[in-house]
């Protein structure tokens, strides 16, 4: 489930590895022969490869060997330079070079650390590795049998108990020829192996030279990249015990390509992996969390990652070992390899129940929320893994909401649809887990002295309660005050708001669908019906209604068993009673017809160009089933421009589920909103629009029909 990066995915050797390493190197007392200034670099390589062919064509006993030895090194030296590469190639350096490699042979019985040609094998080897940084040239040095006469290199100058091996550096040179060689070359890696390079190379990591020691583990590294049979045979060959004590080295380079060995051996080589931990491997990688070097923290950590899948138990044994600490720490480096893979390793021994605690005890939960805001999709997804594995536990629930867990993995802006995926599943475990003991940690924390905590769990519990327990959240333990609160202080940021206004969208969303069924408005049917065709009718009509200058016909019987408001004005002592014609001053022909078709036929289609007169009519004669059909559709055309003056209606006209809808939408609509207010002025906005909203809110909670427990809990 977790992502590696490419560029660190166990990668033996670095192209160009070489050409640093010459770039910073010292001339070791060689007097390059200079070259005209004016002279092209195309003469300058023609000219000295032409040297050396000419050398090739005599024997070696006859040879200039210093003049050879200047035109090899002004080769390498050009050959520095990856623009010259082509340049050296074309004009026929490999043909020239790769014959240096073996045309000085120690006559039979002779000592090789005195025998003078080994410094003319080392520039040839030089040249060979920095020719070989271009995959293009990697083939046709092969070809040209480069493979075996390095090879005969390494086995010539096998390490010694004696004193250093003046041969050394030669050795040091095709160890690094080879890992430029196979560098993303599977052909050449198993060439490697067929031509018997592994046994030599394996052997020279005892060198007592560190150089040496460390180019050979280069070299094994790169060739035991995605390489079973290589694997296999670097630790038939015995590696293993060597590579482990190269690890407690303090030479950084040392123990940086030695846990890069092991890395790439273990890689998806599960019984590799065991020999390995068999071997001991176990606490020195451990250590390297703590290394200078950032690339030996960072295999190390990798390392680490892998061994945890090996037995359940190397999860816990890793965290006992101490590995937690330095991994927490390394989530805070600037270098964002190191982070992902501390956050990779943390994902793995967040596995197990015991570890999950121990790593948030330890610190671990705020560096892992922080790599969620970071930019780069690796390091997202291996914090999303490894927060997923530490909301399994309990006891790290509470924890995680106080610490803004559940806002910031909600608002993250996730680049992997697999990282957006993990985040989901870590939501909807902590939702599950928010019950019965879980639940009253999280309480208890909702009444904290922090107002910053009140405000995550409040915000938090919002989103993750279960329909069953909101009233005991939400009124018992005054969550719900918590929440509009947040709305109205003038003194909370934006973001604090902004938060607290998707909580109370989502808590009364929640509310309203939970109110019991008999709590909903009852619809507007006529108590007497009499159909379309008496509206407006003289025929059988006992009461007559001055509209804007027209008489329109009514029937009591229709209008006193639809409004208390009728039947005040009919069987009351008003005036109205025994009025011939009843004036009515402040409603418009169009709207009162309407009004008269509901109250006949319980039907009315309520168009936003009547809606609001139509929801005063309403209210004006307590029709409250037309009046909630007025609400419905004015809120249907709530926008940014409009609200304030439809909550002004809502207010004037008592329609108190248009006002709530209001406000939720402003919430809803939170950045609109606030974009000509200032905060204080969203607050004062909210002090005016909040109480009606809380009376909804705690009217449904108050009034919400019990939730079955047992059929929630079996549902998926």
């Amino acid at each position: 489930m977790t992502l590696v990066s490419s560029d660190i995915e166990r990668k033996g050797g670095v192209k160009r590895k070489l050409a640093d390493t010459l770039a910073l190197a010292p001339k070791e007392g060689f007097i390059q022969t200079p070259s005209p200034e004016s002279e092209p670099l195309y003469a300058q390589a023609r000219r000295l490869i032409s040297t050396i062919q000419t050398a090739l064509d005599r024997s070696p006993e006859s040879v200039d060997k210093l003049a050879l030895r200047r035109a090899a090194h002004a080769l390498a030296d050009l050959s520095k330079t990856e623009e010259n590469v082509d340049l050296v190639v074309a004009e026929g350096g490999v043909d020239a070079v790769v014959p240096l490699l073996t045309f000085f042979r120690p006559p039979e019985g002779q000592d090789p650390p005195v025998y003078l040609g080994e410094e003319i094998e080392k520039e040839a080897c030089f040249i060979v590795g920095l020719l070989a940084i271009k995959q293009e040239h990697q083939h046709l040095i092969a070809e040209r049998k480069a493979l075996p006469a390095l090879v005969a290199l390494l086995k010539r100058y096998l390490p010694t108990n004696g004193p250093s091996n003046p041969g050394a550096s030669v050795v040091r040179r095709a160890a690094d020829a080879i890992t430029n060689l196979a560098h993303e070359n599977v052909e050449i890696k198993s060439r490697v192996r067929a031509e018997g390079g592994i046994p030599p190379l394996v052997a020279l990591l005892q060198s007592i030279d560190p150089k040496v020691a460390r180019a050979s583990a280069g070299a094994l590294r790169t060739l035991a990249f995605k390489n079973e049979d290589n694997k296999n045979q670097i630790v038939e060959c015995g590696a293993l015990p060597t590579l482990i004590q190269m690890l407690r080295a303090d030479d950084v380079g040392i123990h940086y390509e030695a846990v890069g060995v092991i890395g790439n051996l273990v890689h998806s080589t599960m019984h590799i992996k065991r020999k390995v931990l068999e071997e001991g491997a176990l606490q020195p990688v451990i250590g390297l969390l703590s290394s200078s070097c950032n690339e030996s923290q960072r295999e190390a950590a990798l390392l680490l990652g892998q061994f945890a899948t090996t037995e359940p138990d190397y999860k816990a044994k890793i965290v006992q070992r101490g590995a937690v600490p330095p991994l927490i720490a390394m989530l805070t480096h600037h270098d964002p390899q190191l982070k992902e893979m501390a956050a990779f390793a943390l994902g793995r021994l967040a596995q197990n129940t015991d570890n999950q605690s121990g790593i948030v005890q330890a610190g671990g939960l705020p560096p892992l929320l922080s790599l969620i805001e970071s930019k780069l999709g690796n390091l997202q997804h291996n914090a999303a893994f490894a927060l997923y594995g530490l909301a399994d536990n309990d006891d790290n629930i509470a924890e995680i909401i106080k610490e803004g867990g559940v806002q910031r993995l909600q608002e993250s802006d996730l680049i992997v649809q697999a990282s957006k995926d993990c985040v989901q599943k870590t939501l909807k475990r902590l939702e599950d887990k928010i019950k019965g003991r879980v639940l009253n940690h999280i309480l208890y924390s909702l009444h904290s002295t922090e107002r910053l905590v009140q405000q995550r769990v409040a915000t938090a519990l919002a989103r993750l309660t279960r329909p069953q327990d909101l009233r005991q959240v939400f009124l018992d333990h005054k969550g719900l005050d918590v929440l509009l609160g947040l709305l109205t202080d003038p003194n909370k940021d934006l973001v604090t708001q902004k938060e607290a206004a998707g909580a109370v969208v989502e808590l009364a969303n929640k509310a309203e669908s939970m109110k019991p069924d008999d709590s909903a408005p009852a619809p507007p049917v006529p108590q007497i019906y009499l159909g379309p065709e008496y509206v407006n009718c003289q025929t059988l009509s006992d009461v007559t209604f001055l509209v804007e200058g027209q008489n329109f016909y009514a029937h009591r019987i229709a209008l006193l068993a639809s409004s208390d408001t009728f039947r005040a004005m009919f069987d009351g002592h008003y005036k109205e009673n025994s009025a011939a014609v009843i004036p009515i001053p402040n409603i418009r022909h169009c709207i009162f017809k309407a009004m008269m078709f509901c109250i006949y036929t319980g039907e009315v289609k309520v168009t936003p160009d009547i809606a609001k007169e139509l929801l005063q009519a309403a209210d004006q004669y307590m029709l409250e089933g037309l009046k909630r059909q007025c609400e419905v559709a004015i809120a249907e055309a709530l926008t940014v421009d409009n609200m304030h003056t439809v909550y002004e209606l809502a207010e004037d006209f008592n329609a108190p589920k248009l006002a709530e809808r209001c406000v939720l939408f402003a919430l809803q609509n939170y950045d609109e909103i606030m974009a000509p207010l200032t905060v204080p002025g969203f607050a004062v906005l909210m002090q005016r629009m909040t109480p009606k909203l809380r009376r909804a809110i705690a009217e449904q909670l108050t009034r919400a029909k019990p939730v079955d427990v047992e059929v929630l809990e079996e549902s998926p």
